[in-house]
């Protein structure tokens, strides 16, 4: 007779998460998630000619890019086990403290309390892409997290009764599930990442994915609504000037590229492009290679994009500069 489950037996725990924080390529390449770090309840929408994705928040809001440390923690926990050559099913258990430990928030009673609400906003947020996953594609809308739960124990000490968190449980949707376990298209994040503002995670994110073997361009307008940035042009080129000067996206360096006349009732040429550079001796074999002539390749934006599997300036709220605040901080 096989004896009664107890409730540890309920929890066999995929963290800590012992290895790199990574991440899908499309999950990184484009605009999943509301740069805003207040709450963002309009719906949101990218559609490049090749790729499309909606987001429709619920009330509480539209997953954040702070949201988004939760959903690489969890496809790092998967990443980590496939390369163990252990199996993985869609759902995981961690700790929250763990979780803590890897994005750089503390443990506070305030970081708990955002930890809930970020499950909440994933779990509500409805995605709907025409990227293929595992090569399936999908009509119709899905959650980040079809299921999130937080398990407290309960015990009586002077203070009277204290809870305490001992494990989170989640359910990864099928589509980053496929991907991730798939297509292969997974990259590693720069361990700075966590310290970024939001806007200066989504240029690092696109950087990686987009220009990780050699120096690339994109048009400034296109680089805007890549990011999710919901402002308008001129209000990005200002933002993008004041980070491209920081020089603070771990990996790569931006430049601007001035256009060749200058915008209507402009004095000056406006920049058109922005050019993304990998920092040489910084990203072991990712150097840009010469090509026969002696000259650098410079594959353009839509070079890199073109053939990937297919599937606007800045929010309410949203920051490129000062310290973070994370969903879960």
């Amino acid at each position: 007779m096989t004896p009664p489950r107890t409730q540890r037996d309920l929890f066999v725990l995929d963290s800590p998460l012992l290895a790199d924080v990574r991440g899908e390529r499309s999950l990184m390449a484009f605009p999943f998630f509301a740069l805003s770090k207040g709450k963002w309840t309009r719906p949101l929408s990218y559609d490049n000619g090749t790729v499309s994705i909606e987001i429709v928040p619920t009330a509480k809001g539209a997953a954040t890019i702070y949201d988004k440390e939760i959903v690489l923690y969890i496809a790092s926990l998967m990443i980590a086990r496939l390369e163990a050559g252990e199996e993985v099913n869609q759902e995981f258990h961690f700790t929250a403290h763990d979780l803590f430990c890897v994005t750089g928030n503390n443990p506070s009673a305030r970081s708990y309390g955002r930890l809930s609400q970020a499950l909440e906003r994933l779990q509500g947020t409805q995605i709907k892409t025409n990227i293929e996953a595992g090569g399936e594609g999908e009509e119709g809308y899905f959650s980040w997290l079809s299921e999130a739960k937080l398990y407290y124990t309960r015990s009586k000490d002077a203070g009277g009764d204290t809870r305490r968190l001992k494990a989170i449980r989640v359910r990864l949707c099928d589509w980053l599930y496929r991907a991730i376990l798939h297509d292969g298209q997974i990259l590693d994040y720069a361990s700075g990442y966590f310290q970024l503002g939001p806007v200066e995670r989504r240029l690092y994110e696109i950087a990686r994915s987009s220009c990780s073997e050699g120096p690339c361009e994109m048009e400034l307008d296109e680089l805007r609504r890549q990011l999710g940035y919901q402002n308008s042009l001129p209000h990005f080129r200002h933002a993008l000037k004041a980070i491209v000067e920081a020089d603070a996206i771990p990996d790569y360096r931006l430049v601007l590229i001035g256009a060749t006349t200058p915008p209507r009732g402009a004095r000056t040429p406006g920049y058109s492009r922005v050019r993304i550079e990998p920092r040489l001796g910084e990203m072991e074999g990712e150097a840009a290679q010469p090509d026969q002539d002696g000259t650098d390749l410079l594959p353009t934006y839509e070079d890199i994009c073109v053939g990937e599997r297919a599937g606007t300036g800045e929010q309410d709220g949203e920051s490129h500069t000062g310290p973070r605040e994370s969903a879960a901080d």
